[in-house]
Formats: structure tokens, sequence, C-alpha cells
């Protein structure tokens, strides 16, 4: 298994494992309530680098190949309120984020690590997004600076849209910044909606980093790239 190295692979990881867990606790939290039975043994809740989350025991080897969530989540499931025992995961999963992403970086610079953590630093805490403290679970900073002509930001969703990537792309990267994206078919995450939007990218301005995209039910806006880049939002749909 290859480990991310650099400051943008890390982030990237932390991202990853940051939105399976995420979706552990809001989108699937019926799904991952039935899997922590108080009955059965420690089980630890896991982010996966594919965005995936899963419930499983700690790993037996000492010492493991990264470092381990919390124990136990399961005990206390019934002796807590519901909310506040979700509450509660969220701010160990954030604990064990940080602990991942650090155990990768341990061997940065002082620069790097700054780096890292401002990355790191720019995206909701997966508490924060649980409780309610930031205005969507997936951190609603990345459509600050998003003009959409028509619809209004604040539209139903009419355009094609789910809840979950098609699985038949990649998230945008920086260097894929370049006139070529024109005519690109991609997916753009609104975080208020928690959805996936089928989209066009009509235009591409290299130098000032934006882009011009239209969505299935016609309405355009303009991007912040960067922004979107840095917090995983848009997934390019690979060519055959």
């Amino acid at each position: 298994m290859n480990h991310p190295r650099s400051v943008e692979e890390i982030a990237e990881d932390y991202r990853a494992r940051r939105e399976g867990l995420l979706r552990a606790l809001t989108e699937d939290v019926e799904k991952f309530w039935s899997l922590c039975d108080p009955d059965r043994e420690n089980l630890c809740l896991y982010g996966e680098a594919d965005g995936q989350w899963k419930v499983d025991l700690p790993e037996e080897e000492v010492p493991p190949e990264l470092p381990e969530p919390v124990l136990g989540i399961n005990f206390a499931r019934d002796g807590m309120q519901r909310k506040d025992w979700i509450a509660l995961i969220a701010v160990h999963s954030d604990a064990w984020l940080m602990a991942v992403a650090y155990y990768y970086g341990a061997k940065l610079d002082k620069e790097g690590r700054q780096k890292l953590f401002k990355q790191i630093n720019s995206i909701p805490t997966v508490y924060e997004s649980v409780t309610g403290k930031v205005k969507s679970a997936n951190g609603s900073k990345a459509t600050k600076k998003r003009k959409v002509t028509e619809p209004t930001a604040d539209r139903e969703p009419k355009a094609q849209a789910s809840s979950k990537p098609l699985g038949i792309g990649r998230l945008l990267t920086q260097n894929d910044v370049n006139l070529d994206l024109r005519g690109r078919q991609a997916e753009l995450f609104w975080p208020d909606d928690n959805l996936w939007y089928l989209i066009e990218i009509q235009n591409v301005n290299v130098r000032q980093n934006q882009a011009r995209i239209m969505y299935t039910d016609g309405s355009t806006e303009e991007l912040e790239l960067e922004e979107i880049i840095r917090d995983g939002h848009m997934s390019l749909i690979t060519r055959d």
C-alpha cells in the first residue's frame, strides 16, 4: 500500500476519510446505529481512503499500520441521548483524522506541517458538520463565491443530481485546470443540498483559476476553482 507523502496527498486522504465518517454519522446513520450493537466487542468507526466507512474490531497487529480510532463506541450507544452519542463519536472521529494526517506527515518540515494544518483547518470538522455548527454538512465555504445566474442558489433542486458521485470520475486537481476542460462533463457537490450535480464545463479562465459551468436544467454558474479543488467538490468524469 502506498502511503500519501506530500502535503496535497495527505490532505486529500484526510478529506476522503472525513467524507466517509461524515456519511456514517449523517446519511447512513441508521445503518451505523444498527452496527454499533452494545452486546458486541469493542468496535471502532473507520473512515476509509476511498471515502467509505466501516464499523469493525480494532486491528490485531501491534503496533497497527495507522493510529486506531477510539475503542468501544458501541458500549455507550444505549446509555446516552442519540444526538449526544453521535456528537461524541464525531469528536473522536476528528481526533482520529488529525492523528492519521500527522502520522503520514511525520516527515514533513515545519512549513509542510503548517501548510497541511491550514488545508485541514479550512474544512469544517466532523463535529461541526454533524451538530450544525456550520451551515451545511460538508462545509458551505466553497459556495460563498459562487454566482448562479438562474435559478438562484436557494432553488429547489431541479437539475440532475444524486446523493453520491456516479463513480465514473476522479476529483479535479489543479493540474487539470487548462483549456482542455472546456466541454468536459463533471459532477459538482453542493454542500447546502448535500447533492452532486451533473454539469458541463463551458469555459475556463486559467489565469484567474475560474470556470463557467452549466447544469442540466440550463442554469449556469461561475466557480472559484481554488476552493472547489481544495474541498474536493468536483469530480471530473473520465473519458473512455
